[in-house]
């Protein structure tokens, strides 16, 4: 998203370099890795310096798509939509427009030109990203529910809860910590628990990582 703001430390730098050694492995013409974990718990940062090393120290064109792009609801309406819906009710999987990401993954997959939505925070409205996939290696896909497409070649989960998350949250500001922000949080914490299933590869609390599969 544009005008994110970014957080990385030392932590992960070195998950990152752990990351890119399993990638480099991967023996395709085009690769796909994604990564999911709870609100503040280091996608975007993780999602950053993996594809900054892949490009700066190997070489290997890099990508990323942010899937909190692709929520259908505008942002401008998202959480009066899900307050008149039912927070306990919408909030999830569901909101993702899952056709749009997965014909975008689609358009990388076969070298064409992409038309993505993109948010700008500063407007907080959507705009659009023009790609051209023909020049790019590895496509990575953060963010809550990313490990969810089924084309993935590496599916990473961040072992964070927004318990954990808080200060994180609080420092980047992207929205409001108050009771609703909270209700959704916790909501998401179940539809995010509920992919786990799903990961390759962990980062655990302490952002050491571990195989599963």
């Amino acid at each position: 998203m544009l005008g994110d703001v970014l957080l990385i430390t030392e932590k992960h730098r070195n998950a990152a370099t752990e990351i890119i050694n399993h990638v480099l492995k991967i023996e395709k013409d085009k690769i796909i890795i994604c990564i999911s974990g709870e609100s503040g718990s280091g996608k975007s940062e993780l999602s950053h310096c993996i594809g900054k090393d892949l490009v700066k120290k190997y070489g290997i064109p890099a990508k990323i798509l942010h899937s909190d792009n692709y929520y259908k609801i505008h942002p401008h309406i998202r959480n009066r939509w899900r307050i008149e819906n039912g927070i306990e009710n919408v909030v999830g999987l569901n909101e993702i427009d899952w056709e749009k990401l997965n014909q975008n993954v689609d358009d990388f997959l076969n070298s064409r030109v992409s038309r993505m939505p993109c948010i700008d925070l500063v407007p907080d409205d959507i705009d659009e990203l023009i790609t051209d996939f023909s020049k790019i290696k590895v496509l990575i896909i953060d963010g809550l529910y990313a490990i969810n497409i089924n084309k993935s070649d590496l599916n990473i989960f961040i072992d964070l809860t927004y318990h954990e998350t808080k200060k994180a949250q609080a420092c980047r500001g992207k929205e409001a910590t108050d009771d609703t922000r909270w209700a959704i949080l916790e909501q998401e914490h179940k539809a995010v628990l509920s992919i786990k299933n799903k990961s390759h590869i962990i980062i655990n609390k302490d952002y050491s990582v571990s195989c599963i599969k």
